[in-house]
């Protein structure tokens, strides 16, 4: 889907309205620069379907908090074999933080590996990245990091993209 269609802008503003950043993980996704993006709230069946009709496929996952509170994460992505791994690990777990979880989390969410492993070890290590651009990243990017500079001008035009929408 272009960016030029009048469909794609019409749910792009539908799921702005929703929250900009969840349009923002959309057309990432859609534009298959990440393999999958989690929302980390429930969206109903009306709010789905911008998602749906810019050729994402959706799953409502059930998780829960540390207290024993039952959450619902949103996952999309354009292939089901994402979805099915996200939630073959994930669902009905605790959310929990540990390195394995950062790291399996970082390859669904196309987390360059350099930063996923530094960010393990020393999270929010100091990096040279303008802080403007830092933002419309969903990783902490590492120092001297390889991957994240041929990714900013996608991400940055996606971005401005939804903006303008």
């Amino acid at each position: 889907m272009d960016f030029d269609s009048p469909n794609l802008k019409k749910c792009v503003r539908a799921l702005k309205d929703i929250d900009f950043e969840l349009a923002y993980l959309a057309l990432l996704t859609r534009r298959g620069l990440k393999p999958l993006s989690r929302w980390e709230k429930p969206l109903n069946h009306h709010q789905l379907q911008p998602l749906q009709k810019i050729g994402l496929r959706t799953k409502q996952i059930p998780r829960t908090v540390k207290t024993g509170k039952q959450i619902t994460e949103t996952i999309f992505s354009l292939s089901a074999g994402y979805i099915q791994l996200y939630e073959q690990r994930f669902a009905n777990t605790p959310i929990d933080k540990s390195a394995a979880t950062i790291r399996f989390e970082g390859f669904l969410f196309g987390f360059p590996p350099c930063c996923v492993d530094l960010y393990i070890r020393h999270p929010y290590i100091k990096n040279d990245l303008d802080p403007r651009l830092q933002k419309i990243l969903f990783y902490w990017a590492c120092p001297d990091c390889k991957i994240t500079p041929a990714l900013l001008p996608a991400y940055r035009r996606t971005h401005q993209y939804v903006e303008k929408c």
